[in-house]
């Protein structure tokens, strides 16, 4: 028989000291698990080692994030999943997320921002048959190219079409798609490609040097920005510090990847060959020492890793004849885009 409502009190208080704390332990961790989703630009490859360093050593658990490293490809449009909200982070190349800032109608907070901007100089080259592809007229300069056969990459189309332009030259051009067959088959003169990419896979296919003739686009003064990490614009303001969290710990991998290459290599064909991926261990360490050196500056070419100048910003979009419709530089870089990583 209670004697006064006051009693069951202290049962009360102990029910709650122990429902309470049970609650907030389950209700943290099941926030904590939602993972990240960072879509790659392509399949996986050396171009992407550092994301796999920063996942295999904890780097992004460290920052108590989880991530799923979601491959590309040519039927997976990095960008636009991360503008539907589908993935929060994409992996892609400055000119094309230009074109769609200047092209593509979309909503202020579904729009893209840079979030770390990893390559600064441009790995985007011409090869072309020394000979020529009929094995009879020389090319030597860009100016042999003016009227010759050259395929290239629709996505980078803008790019090479500006290249040319301020060349003074005028080749016929032609689609390029996934594969060189059109190259080897000698049905071009010349064609698109990666400093860090293609251009070693023609070398592996039994190509010599000797027969190439390499057009370099930065060492022909064409400063062309390339990979940074993209995300929506909405995002970035309703989560900035998660944001720049999991930025600091993907150029942590990178720095890493500088560091141990062999282990990077490592971890680059495991994630090739648990996807069955048709290339080896000799073109994946080719591909990372190239893009290392692109995202690194040597002692006598300072650019800032991780940042993107106004100055190139401007540059880029001069280039690529976009100035006057582009977003500002404060727009679209991020702090940790315009200052660095802390």
């Amino acid at each position: 028989m209670f004697t006064s409502s006051r009693r069951p009190a202290p049962l009360i208080a102990l029910l709650l000291a122990i429902l309470l704390p049970a609650t907030l332990f389950w209700a943290t961790p099941l926030q904590a698990a939602q993972p990240l989703r960072l879509v790659l630009q392509w399949e996986h490859q050396a171009q992407f080692a550092g994301y796999y360093v920063a996942q295999e050593l904890g780097y992004y658990a460290d920052e108590g994030l989880q991530v799923e490293i979601v491959p590309g490809g040519p039927a997976i449009d990095a960008p636009t999943l991360v503008e539907n909200g589908e993935a929060d982070f994409c992996s892609a190349m400055l000119a094309p997320v230009l074109a769609r800032q200047a092209e593509t109608a979309v909503d202020a907070e579904r729009r893209l921002v840079l979030l770390l901007q990893l390559i600064n100089r441009s790995t985007l080259t011409l090869v072309a048959w020394k000979n020529g592809a009929d094995g009879h007229s020389p090319i030597h300069s860009i100016a042999d190219l003016d009227g010759r056969r050259v395929s290239l990459w629709p996505a980078f189309a803008t790019a090479y079409h500006q290249f040319f332009a301020r060349q003074g030259v005028r080749p016929q051009v032609v689609p390029q798609h996934y594969s060189l067959s059109l190259f080897l088959r000698r049905g071009v003169d010349a064609c698109s490609a990666m400093l860090y990419n293609e251009y070693h896979s023609l070398l592996q296919q039994g190509v010599n040097r000797e027969e190439l003739s390499l057009f370099d686009f930065h060492a022909l003064g064409f400063y062309l920005p390339e990979d940074g990490l993209y995300c929506r614009r909405g995002f970035y303001q309703q989560q900035p510090q998660r944001c720049a969290a999991f930025a600091r710990a993907s150029l942590r991998g990178w720095q890493t990847a500088r560091q141990q290459p062999q282990l990077a290599l490592d971890l680059v064909m495991r994630q090739v060959e648990a996807a069955n991926l048709p290339v080896n261990r000799a073109h994946m360490a080719w591909m990372l020492q190239q893009v290392l050196q692109a995202i690194f500056a040597p002692e006598d070419q300072a650019w800032p890793t991780g940042r993107l100048r106004p100055e190139d910003y401007t540059g880029a979009g001069t280039l690529l004849g976009l100035s006057g419709r582009l977003p500002s530089y404060d727009d679209f870089v991020t702090p940790e885009a315009r200052h660095g990583l802390h």
